[in-house]
């Protein structure tokens, strides 16, 4: 059972400039196809890089505290309760950041369950991750300077002569 008031935060951050407590809430109650985290942040502290996502569309609920929020038209202050809708593609495009003494609490909604690409455009590095309810098995990251065209190191294949038609 989850509650607002008492989250069990089951995900500490410790780096600088990011450290944050985040309850995975959706997989405490047993969501599948709904991420929801409740995400503390301390002052000073951002809860993530700026990033947007590919596949996944996200709606947050500011809990307490007004913290600043980063989209593609700028830096804006977000007033206690506010809803905020950030959807897939660029326009999505987001970061919150506790630049205040008292510590930000927020509620993060998410559509889940199917895989996403996540793109950090401030360092030039893409995610892709499985997105699955109990936490992603498979979760990458890469820098965008190392790709390649897409048929660098393939061969053509080469069908046995033993086959028969």
């Amino acid at each position: 059972m989850a509650n607002l008031h008492s989250p069990t935060y089951d995900e500490t951050r410790d780096q600088d400039g990011f450290r944050a407590r985040r309850a995975r809430v959706g997989r405490q109650i047993g969501a599948r196809r709904l991420g929801i985290s409740q995400w503390e942040l301390p002052p000073g502290e951002a809860a993530y890089p700026y990033h947007l996502h590919l596949a996944e569309e996200e709606l947050v609920i500011v809990l307490a505290g007004t913290p600043a929020l980063r989209t593609p038209a700028g830096w804006r202050r977000v007033a206690e309760g506010e809803i905020l809708s950030f959807p897939v593609g660029e326009e999505g495009g987001h970061q919150l950041v506790n630049d205040t003494g008292s510590a930000v609490r927020f509620l993060a909604i998410s559509t889940n369950g199917d895989p996403d690409i996540i793109l950090y455009p401030d360092e030039g590095k893409v995610r892709a991750a499985d997105r699955h309810p109990e936490g992603d098995r498979h979760a990458y990251s890469f820098r965008l300077e190392d790709q390649v065209p897409y048929h660098d190191g393939v061969e053509p294949p080469t069908v046995p002569s033993s086959m028969s038609v």
